[in-house]
């Protein structure tokens, strides 16, 4: 199935039924008067968080969604049925924003959530409803309210506990294949990876998500390469996993490009606790090795984890520190919400 993670769309809430003009006529009933119906209101417009999904494709074919129209009112005082809701179901992690693909209307990041979008029309009044001492035969009533219309963006951001990320070719596809079941693409070549893949990792009884990204290149906040709209992905993780290729010419560059790319992103990517590897250590000689290493550590300021996910070298060790991370990370976030002040007690 192909991966989806934005799609713009159209929304109409369902516009309210009419009033209806009708007067009582039985045999037997002299002067039965207006008994006009109220219109029935307009469906709303809903988005919910559900389980089973992981892309938006299904909203690539089809971008316009409508409420249903509620029913008009009818003779003998019957009110309208009300319009049948739209509801659009889409993956955890949906994001739905305004036209200007700026102002965030919503944020679902839990299954089951359900947030309103557009609210259906109110029915129009029968004539009935108009009824007075003065105008015991009223014939008019009104029509339904119109309901809302407007374009919005939804955008899907991975739930993962960690990030991959990294220049083009920095082999973080194979290390992603080595610690999941995730059958990412691999290639001697860039941008083997077009779209974010997850797999969930297991070590020592513990298991965390990992997210794999496109690489990124110098630029990519200006649009060059794939550009950085894929960083989206890993906003939510609780630790970036930046592996740094030992077989390239410059280790220490690579590491302060992708550095670069994330503070021009943003959104606290370039605050997130970081662990950095240099991978492919399979392909060096121990010379080769050291020297890199001395490189990659003076450019980062801590030391960095050589890697091979070829050879298994370090692998567990770095999902290890990975689960620590993640750990650390919680504690501090409960940590940082402030407790419920005691209520004082009361006889």
């Amino acid at each position: 199935m192909k991966f989806l993670d934005q799609a713009k769309i159209f929304i109409k809430s369902g516009d309210g039924g009419a009033g209806c003009v009708s007067f009582r006529r039985e045999k037997y009933v002299a002067e039965g008067g207006p008994d006009g119906g109220d219109g029935g209101r307009g469906g709303d417009v809903w988005i919910e968080c559900v389980e089973g999904l992981n892309t938006l494709i299904d909203y690539r074919y089809a971008q316009h969604y409508k409420a249903k129209t509620g029913a008009h009112g009818m003779g003998r005082n019957r009110t309208g049925a009300r319009g049948a809701d739209m509801v659009l179901r889409v993956p955890k992690g949906t994001q739905v924003l305004e036209e200007d693909n700026e102002t965030i209307l919503a944020d679902l990041t839990e299954v089951g959530q359900r947030v309103l979008l557009l609210r259906g029309g109110n029915g129009g009044f029968g004539n009935a409803h108009f009824k007075t001492s003065t105008n015991q035969a009223p014939r008019h009533a009104n029509p339904g309210q119109d309901g809302e219309e407007k374009w919005v963006w939804l955008r899907l951001k991975l739930i993962a506990d960690a990030g991959l990320v990294g220049l083009p070719n920095a082999g973080k596809s194979t290390f992603l294949a080595a610690v999941s079941a995730a059958k990412p693409k691999i290639a001697d070549y860039p941008f083997t990876t077009l779209h974010p893949n997850l797999g969930v990792c297991e070590i020592d009884g513990r298991g965390f998500v990992l997210a794999d990204i496109p690489g990124l290149i110098e630029g990519a906040h200006e649009g060059t390469g794939l550009g950085d709209r894929f960083l989206g992905h890993v906003e939510r993780t609780r630790v970036l996993l930046h592996l740094v290729d030992g077989s390239g010419e410059d280790p220490a560059e690579a590491y302060r490009v992708i550095r670069g790319e994330l503070e021009a992103y943003g959104h606290g990517l370039s605050e997130k606790p970081e662990i950095v590897c240099l991978s492919k250590a399979d392909a060096l000689s121990p010379e080769l090795r050291d020297e890199k290493f001395a490189e990659l550590e003076a450019a980062c300021g801590q030391k960095p984890l050589v890697i091979s996910s070829a050879s298994g070298e370090n692998i567990d060790t770095v999902q290890r520190m990975i689960i620590r991370a993640i750990d650390q990370d919680k504690q501090e976030e409960a940590n940082s919400v402030p407790s419920a002040p005691d209520e004082e007690w009361r006889p």
